[in-house]
Formats: structure tokens, C-alpha cells, sequence
């Protein structure tokens, strides 16, 4: 029986794709991260609700903010009701399955609200929501 007298050489790890995971997670999550911090920027209190479960998820959503004051913006942008209605058809042309997240200020008239979800209708728009901070006060 023949003896071995060098020693084999272990296998080389390839350390490639597991480098390749952890940067596509780094980026995932520092991009995810950013979409968080443009819920921050508008300055709104929302109004406070108790918890019912979770909803479920969306497809495509928009976000519509009515300031304290009647100001409306859709994903940031100053919009009238006229224009809000044509830009969110013009959208929902393009996809069927638009969602819409209202967010009103928790001191702005409920008219100003409405108006929107009126022109969140003409536009064609059947889902929608509206954002609600969730505390401790019940009415």
C-alpha cells in the first residue's frame, strides 16, 4: 500500500457570492430606509385612532396630504382639486390598481377631506385609505 507523502491542498472558498448578498442587502436597506424619512418631512399631525389589525398590502399607492390650512399636496407636489383629479386619472390610466393613502392634518376641516376623497372618485380611484397615528384616545 502506497503512503502518501504530500499533503492535498483544501478546497478554496469562493467568497464572492456571499460578498454579493450582504451589498444587495446593504442596499436594500438603505433605500428602504430613505422612503421613511419623506413620511417625516410633511409637517401634519394625523389623527389618532386604536388599533383594528393590520391592513392588507398594496399594489401601487399614492400619497395625498391635506395641510392644516387646505393646501393639497399629492407624493409632494402643490395640487388643486381640478389638477389632483386629472394627475390621478392620468395614473390610474396607466395602472388599474392605484391605491390612494390620504393623510389630513388632525386640525384641518373635514370639507377639505372630503373634497379630496370627491376628487380621488372622479378620478377613478376605489381604494383608498386614510393614515391615522395610533394612541390611546377614543371618543
Amino acid at each position: 500500500m502506497p503512503l502518501k507523502v504530500s499533503h492535498d491542498d483544501l478546497p478554496a472558498i469562493n467568497l464572492t457570492p456571499m460578498i454579493d448578498v450582504v451589498f444587495n442587502l446593504i442596499i436594500f436597506f438603505m433605500v428602504s430606509s430613505s422612503f421613511a424619512d419623506a413620511e417625516k418631512q410633511v409637517d401634519l399631525t394625523v389623527p389618532q385612532v386604536a388599533d383594528s389589525g393590520a391592513l392588507r398590502a398594496t399594489s401601487a399607492r399614492k400619497t395625498i396630504n391635506v395641510h392644516r390650512d387646505g393646501r393639497i399636496t399629492l407624493d409632494g407636489r402643490s395640487a388643486t382639486l381640478s389638477e389632483l383629479t386629472s394627475r390621478l386619472a392620468a395614473e390610474r390610466r396607466q395602472n388599474v390598481h392605484l391605491n390612494v393613502v390620504l393623510r389630513g392634518d388632525a386640525d384641518c376641516p373635514l370639507q377639505h377631506v372630503a373634497g379630496v376623497f370627491t376628487a380621488c372618485r372622479k378620478a377613478g380611484v376605489s381604494e383608498m385609505g386614510i393614515a391615522v397615528k395610533l394612541g390611546t384616545k377614543e371618543h
